[in-house]
């Protein structure tokens, strides 16, 4: 399945994600060392942590709250350095506004509530690690963006005390928000596709529907590997002591049946080894692009109703004799409008599937690079323990060869 997995990748759709050149060195460690996956070297003026996560419990409820640490130069901060705690609700707020605010562009994904359901206990120490992960990433890659970075709900988020973070998420709706709601209201009464949407989107949305299809595959595939090789980890456990049970029965074959034990014990802490590569690098990767993609197909939408609510404006005009002054200016401004979002949207699409390639091709490449130290280990351990039998065999052989 592992081999399935990689075989997705070449599919023409993500080809540009996993083009190794037929000139590539052989060695795994050599392939790494040719690709640069950041972007270059940046000024950075914002560094944010999160950490520390601990658990309340109160009469209603119980909830797990995260330190946010931040650090900056920009003169726009009041100081050089913040630390608030935030809980899960509060990035789901930050979230929200930012979508608000920006409703063309691509907002990085929050973990779900209950976080890859099925593998780990809520509150349990490994979901709240891969939940503090998530959120740390979350942050950054806000605080990386050209446009988010300069957000004044984001600032407020970073910066203010919890009691000044409530008065502030108790204001009304702003502007922005009640804009939204018109969006939606307009584009509830528009029916099928967009008549004027340029190519670009189509092109788009064609290539996030394929997209979309491929990365559910690929999570769903990578899920099951995971629990495979940890059934299979779960019978190597009781493998290994089997033979050193049996060794205490067995004088003539106790030193080579130890030593299959022994083999087979350090093939399982490789086999652990491997799972926590699965588990911490590939899955969380693999369940945050699945997230994008809805992220994606939802903006696409709301580039779709900011186009309808101009059609619209255009087709009430042309059926309208009266009012023409002013039906021109409102169609000047959605106009307007309509260019800034689609110029939103084209910018972050190509920063977006800039970032999405480097992060595929690196997390396929440190799969692929954890597979080969697992098999090395694996081969290494029981090609010592064959050599320390075939030298046995000989000293034997030599010995009834002797008068």
């Amino acid at each position: 399945e592992m081999d399935l997995l990689m075989f997705y990748l070449q599919d023409t759709s993500l080809a540009e994600v996993n083009s190794f050149s037929p000139s590539m060195p052989i060695s795994p460690s050599s392939m790494i060392n040719q690709y640069k996956f950041e972007d270059g070297p940046e000024l950075r003026d914002l560094f944010i942590t999160v950490d520390d996560p601990e658990s309340h419990i109160t009469a209603i409820e119980t909830f797990i709250t995260y330190r946010v640490v931040t650090k900056t130069s920009r003169s726009e901060f009041d100081s050089s350095e913040y630390e608030v705690r935030r809980r899960y609700q509060d990035f789901l707020w930050l979230k929200s506004k930012l979508e608000e605010a920006h409703p063309t562009l691509i907002i990085p994904p929050l973990p779900e509530k209950f976080i890859m359901k099925g593998m780990v206990e809520r509150f349990s120490d490994e979901f709240i690690e891969t939940r503090r992960k998530a959120l740390h990433k979350f942050l950054n890659r806000i605080a990386d963006h050209p446009t988010l970075t300069f957000n004044k709900d984001f600032k407020i988020f970073l910066t203010a005390q919890a009691w000044e973070l409530s008065s502030h998420k108790k204001q009304g709706p702003g502007l922005l928000s009640r804009m939204g709601q018109t969006v939606r209201a307009v584009a509830s009464s528009v029916r099928g596709a967009v008549k004027n949407r340029p190519g670009m989107f189509t092109e788009i949305n064609d290539y996030m529907e394929t997209f979309s299809q491929k990365i559910n595959l690929l999570d769903k595939i990578a899920h099951r590997i995971y629990k495979e090789e940890r059934d299979y980890f779960n019978e190597m456990k009781e493998y290994g002591p089997i033979h050193t049970l049996w060794s205490a029965s067995e004088e003539d074959l106790a030193d080579s049946l130890k030593g299959i034990a022994s083999c087979i014990d350090r093939c399982c802490k490789a086999t652990e080894k491997r799972m926590a590569g699965l588990s911490e690098n590939l899955l969380p990767i693999l369940h945050e692009y699945v997230l994008y993609s809805e992220i994606l197909m939802g903006v696409l939408k709301r580039r779709d109703q900011i186009q309808g609510e101009l059609d619209s404006k255009v087709d009430a005009l042309a059926n309208r004799k009266t009012e023409k002054d002013l039906f021109s200016e409102e169609i000047g401004k959605l106009e307007d409008k309509v260019e800034r979002a689609n110029n939103a949207l084209k910018a972050d699409w190509d920063r977006w599937k800039q970032n999405m390639q480097c992060d595929m091709r690196s997390t396929f490449t440190n799969v692929a690079e954890n597979n080969l130290h697992f098999y090395e280990e694996c081969l290494a351990t029981w090609e010592s323990f064959l050599a320390s039998q075939t030298v046995d065999l000989h000293v034997e052989e030599d010995s009834e060869d002797r008068p």
